[in-house]
């Protein structure tokens, strides 16, 4: 390659700078044999070309030291490179300041590299830019790396749109045939609830009426349980408190008496639609159990209970009635009933009775739903 003008100039440059370096010079020796390729170049000449360049540069580049003597480093740029990064690079220059860049570099032979280029301008005593100083790094593989990982988490995040499309739709499949089985249950309760009213209208032994609306009264508690179960937004998730101010409203509303007084301290408890039918016979026999025993016929108080405890809730009814005689048969049932509905939830049962006071307490375990 015949040396031009331009070129001739360069290497001067870089003659004299290394000749005010000698080789003994930590400087010179330390630019030499450092493995981080490193150039420096001459603003004050044409095109601000490179004056000198260490072994490193060379074997990153392609080039030769004396093919890049007297080139702009703009030779190491190509189709590829962007031209965001090369305007950026050009005005760091003209306004003679530091950059560090990524920028996509070609070697002799055409392949890319990607390199961390830091350019710094060297300033004489009176604060003259007299030479840039740039070194590179070679991080292709760094950034190889990036670009695998990117492609690994778009499949990623493809796959997982994927599934979570899927179990959104057999959730949906799921719920529909959840609202309709729980509206079959639910009408079939309605059902069942109409044909026991007929039949108790119908008879004439008052025990016998009195029978048929205790089991009238369990029928609605659960028709109650399938109707929240149906309307509930969280499928398959039940409120203690909501469905008891419910019942109570329509046991006790029920009975049209005005010396009876209602107190609730009712507060929400979660728990799985599987543990909701036992908990609505618990509480509809809890205060049937204070409606016989005489809050239906002389009226009294009665304070009704839902809250949490230490991991686990209670309901709790309390009632005060001057007692009436009671059918044992419907007490005996009524009270195995609370029991097996009790041992279902693997609940515990206390029972106090002090004069006509009566108050009793189930704990059961919180099996919340969590999301």
């Amino acid at each position: 390659m015949k040396e031009t003008g331009y070129t001739r100039l360069a290497r001067e440059a870089g003659e004299k700078l290394l000749a005010e370096h000698m080789y003994q010079d930590p400087f010179s020796a330390a630019f030499k044999a450092t493995r981080m390729p490193m150039l420096i170049t001459d603003p004050r000449q044409a095109d601000n070309p490179i004056i000198f360049c260490n072994k490193a540069f060379s074997e990153l580049s392609g080039y030769s030291q004396k093919e890049l003597v007297g080139r702009n480093c703009r030779l190491l740029q190509g189709e590829n490179t962007d031209p965001a990064a090369i305007a950026r690079l050009r005005k760091a220059i003209a306004d003679e300041e530091d950059v560090a860049i990524d920028i996509l570099n070609y070697r002799k032979d055409g392949a890319t590299f990607w390199n961390a280029l830091f350019v710094s301008p060297v300033r004489d005593e009176a604060g003259e830019v007299i030479y840039f100083f740039a070194s590179q790094l070679d991080f292709t593989n760094i950034k190889s790396k990036e670009a695998e990982l990117a492609a690994a988490r778009h499949l990623a995040e493809e796959e997982v749109q994927k599934r979570t499309a899927d179990l959104q739709s057999a959730l949906a499949t799921k719920t529909v045939l959840v609202h309709e089985v729980d509206h079959r249950v639910k009408n079939n309760l309605m059902t069942i609830a109409s044909i026991v009213k007929a039949q108790a209208r119908l008879l004439d032994d008052e025990t016998a009426k009195k029978t048929l609306r205790s089991v009238l009264d369990r029928v609605e508690a659960l028709s109650t349980v399938q109707r929240k179960l149906l309307n509930n937004d969280d499928i398959g998730h039940f409120d203690v408190a909501e469905f008891t101010r419910e019942l109570i409203q329509d046991r006790i509303g029920g009975l049209n008496r005005t010396d009876i007084e209602v107190r609730m301290v009712l507060h929400e408890v979660i728990v799985p639609g599987a543990k909701a039918s036992p908990i609505a016979l618990v509480v509809n026999e809890l205060v049937g159990d204070a409606i016989r025993r005489g809050l239906g016929d002389c009226g009294g108080q009665i304070h009704v209970e839902v809250r949490r405890l230490n991991g686990h809730f209670l309901i709790r009814v309390s009632d005060t009635a001057s007692p009436v005689k009671v059918d044992k048969g419907q007490q005996a049932f009524g009270a195995l009933l609370l029991e097996t509905s009790a041992r279902q939830l693997g609940a515990r049962i206390e029972k106090m009775c002090e004069g006509d006071r009566t108050d009793v307490h189930v704990t059961i375990l919180v099996d919340e739903h969590k999301d």
